[in-house]
Formats: C-alpha cells, structure tokens, sequence
C-alpha cells in the first residue's frame, strides 16, 4: 500500500539548486538526474521531479521516460511512489541503484503491470586516470563528431538503440529521434570512428554533470567486432572526456554482457556499484 504524500512535494525550477544537492551525495550513481536538473529538466513538460523530506532525510524521483530514484529508504520511496504511479503513461523505463530501482518497482509494479523485461545486474564502472598511462593502446581515429554529421551518426545511433532496447527508436518520422541526435552533436558529446564513409564506432557522452561524464551508447558495427577495435576506441573516448570534458568517467552494462565489461575493464574500468533497469 502506497503512503500519503505529506512528506513529499513536486519540485520547480527555483528547487534546482537544493535537488543538484541532493544528487551531490553521490556524482558517479546520480549524474543522470543531476545533468537534466542542469539542462532546464525542471522545466520541462514531461518531466517532473518529487522530493521527499523527512527527519533529515533527503531523496528524489526523477519521473519522465525514465523514471530514476536518488537515494532513499523504503519508507521515502513508499511516499515517492504515490506521486510517481500517477504517471504512467510517460514512462517507459525505470533505472539506477539497483536496492532502489527494486523498491520503487515492487510499490509501482501492482498499477503498472508486468514489465517488459528486467535488468537486474547492471555493473556501474568508473575511471579516473588515462588508460594511456597504464599502457592500454589509444585510437588516434576516435574523434568527436561535427553537428554537420547527423545524417553519417543517425544510423549508427539507432543501430545501437535498436539493438539494446529490442525495438527502434522511431516510428514513421525519425525528425525527434535526430534532434536527440542532433544535441549531442551540438555539445561535442558523441565520438566516432568513421572508415570508408560509414561509423564503425560510436559512443555518446549522455550526461555530464558534478564532474563525472557518463558514457552510453557504445556501439561497434557488427561487421567489425572481434577485430580488437573496441578497447582502443574506448580509452581514445576516457582520455578525451578526462581531458576535455569531466574528471571522472562511469558508464553502466548489463552483467551478460561479457564481451563489453571485458572491453571496459581491459580499458581499467574498475566496479564501483550496481544498477537495475525495469524496461516497460
């Protein structure tokens, strides 16, 4: 049975600075949250941010198509659960901290119904040292992608989509999917290996926040891959992000995924914590 609500309230944009706080408690495991708080999230439309305060206490619910916990007892994530099963219809997801992601589904799932698929095990990784210096081999031919690329990067990005998440990332016009695209470009976020006119590696810098980048959407073409390209095309992306963009590099995987966490730990990812993904 969900809680009442008296200790939680919808956060506004004059919250930011009190939310970005609260995400500060831990960069590496909040900087999803934290990048769209700095990017106007509070803001938007679809989106909204709950707050539960209580006893000193402090946790959030980011509540879009994704929908992510910030910290939390069982007792904060029961009263933020009543705000968040209201919301149905926006979301598609439910990801991060795995003891949270678990709560907040057990409270949401009765309304919700059966998810799509769950991902229990989703190793967080970081890195704060260039690979370079421990010997790992740097690709000079990872680059950052120019805005003027979208149509060489759109394929490779849906590619990538398309095979994570089981189905693609549009229907009939792709014009919001390249938009999504397309800010990424603008932001210098997405790095790329091109041969022969076509993207052969992609990697894209999804959220930045509180020093820490976090890397989604690695992908290399399947005609490519056993070819050892991965693990230079990754530490040719940490060393340009520690260089150019955030002190600290995280990333998350799937557990069955093992050709991936050995590319990253091959890298000198180390583990650092775990993530569970509810896909709806």
């Amino acid at each position: 049975m969900l809680l009442g609500t008296t200790a939680t309230r919808t956060l506004s944009a004059t919250d930011r600075e009190w939310a970005l706080s609260v995400c500060a408690t831990d960069p590496v495991r909040h900087v999803f949250v934290a990048a769209r708080l700095q990017d106007g999230g509070l803001e938007a439309r679809r989106s909204a941010v709950f707050a539960y305060e209580r006893d000193g206490e402090q946790a959030l619910v980011w509540s879009s198509a994704n929908v992510v916990p910030v910290g939390g007892s069982a007792t904060a994530l029961r009263a933020l659960a009543a705000r968040v099963v209201k919301r149905r219809r926006y979301a598609s997801s439910i990801l991060g901290p795995s003891e949270q992601v678990h709560q907040l589904w057990s409270l949401l799932a009765p309304s919700w119904g059966p998810a799509r698929e769950v991902r229990s095990r989703q190793p967080v990784l970081t890195i704060d040292r260039p690979p370079g210096r421990t010997g790992v081999a740097v690709d000079s031919a990872v680059r950052v992608a120019r805005p003027d690329e979208i149509d060489l990067v759109t394929p490779a990005a849906a590619a990538m989509f398309t095979e994570e998440i089981g189905y693609p990332p549009y229907r009939g016009s792709d014009t919001a999917y390249r938009r999504s695209v397309g800010r990424l470009l603008e932001r210098g976020h997405t790095l790329i290996r091109v041969e022969d006119g076509r993207v052969v590696f992609k990697a894209d810098l999804g959220s930045v926040a509180l020093g820490v980048a976090q890397v989604q959407g690695v992908w290399v073409d399947p005609v490519c891959r056993g070819q050892g390209l991965a693990v230079p095309a990754m530490a040719a992306v940490v060393e340009h992000t520690l260089r150019h963009i955030a002190p600290t590099v995280t990333l998350y995987v799937n557990d069955y995924n093992t050709a991936a966490l050995a590319t990253y730990r091959r890298v000198g990812f180390q583990d650092t914590g775990m993530f569970s993904t509810i896909l709806l």
